[in-house]
């Protein structure tokens, strides 16, 4: 299978396919004829095996990590509950920020629906935002 024929049925770019196989997760044989690389079953598997261990966030590092432990014919699963316990926390940090990023925004489209227009003068492009830094700074210090 060629480059675009195994990105093709994994519906993904040629260029994910080459940069997989230029970091050494995936190793097609060189096509004695041609030259091109010709990537087997086994490297279609590991293809969607590194997809998959994507969608759930673990990094490149990490899907390297645990692929290393696979050739090795050792479990990986330690390390993936490891890193998956991991990605979770970093996940709920993400999500709580997010979260008080909306209440943030949500109060700021109250507060300013209420506010007139001002035009910017040599001190102030926006009062809107710049009330908001204000307040953010003071929040954020205390």
């Amino acid at each position: 299978m060629k480059v675009s024929e195994i990105a093709r049925y994994l519906g993904v770019t040629a260029d994910t396919v080459r940069f997989y196989t230029r970091i050494n997760v995936l190793n097609p044989k060189r096509s004695q004829v041609n030259g091109y690389r010709e990537y087997s079953e086994a490297d279609v598997h590991r293809l969607r095996f590194v997809l998959s261990a994507r969608q759930l966030e673990f990094s490149v590092d990490d899907i390297q990590q645990i692929l290393s432990h696979s050739d090795k014919k050792k479990s990986p699963c330690p390390t993936v509950r490891r890193l998956i316990e991991k990605r979770l926390h970093e996940t709920e940090q993400r999500f709580e920020e997010m979260v008080r990023l909306r209440d943030r925004m949500r109060e700021s489209v109250r507060e300013w629906s209420a506010l007139p227009d001002r035009e910017p003068d040599g001190n102030m492009v926006c009062h809107l935002i710049e009330k908001f830094t204000a307040n953010f700074s003071e929040d954020s210090s205390s």
